[in-house]
């Protein structure tokens, strides 16, 4: 039994430091590293032109006459725009979806758009 044991302790050596040694960088190693290092950037640039996106559609609905923009939302992604939130007419619903379809870099528009009619429920 003492054989056993004596045994299962090398093996279970052998077997954790095969484990570990498996974890070791390849030849390919450095070329991963410099593949990610190159697609860091670009990776962070479309949410930062989506955030760009968003930030105009808000500012043209701002300046459009009559437009409260108070309770509307927009979301872009990719050149798809959503808009979400409330406005005070329905004529508001229709213009917000024109004057973003206006913005360049709008490829479509989502709205989701509702009627404010206040209070609390």
């Amino acid at each position: 039994m003492k054989t056993n044991v004596l045994l299962a302790v090398p093996v279970a050596m052998l077997m954790t430091f095969s484990v570990t040694g498996s974890h070791a960088q390849t030849a390919s190693a450095p070329a991963d590293a410099a593949m990610q290092a190159a697609s860091g950037p670009t990776a962070a640039s479309p949410a930062k032109s989506d955030r760009a996106l968003s930030r105009a559609v808000r500012k043209a609905l701002a300046k459009a006459p009559g437009f409260d923009v108070s309770g509307v939302f927009v979301k872009a992604r990719g050149g798809a725009v959503t808009l979400s939130g409330t406005v005070h007419s329905s004529d508001q619903i229709k213009q917000a979806e024109d004057v973003t379809r206006s913005v360049q870099g709008v490829n479509s528009v989502s709205n989701r758009l509702t009627l404010f009619h206040g209070g609390n429920g």
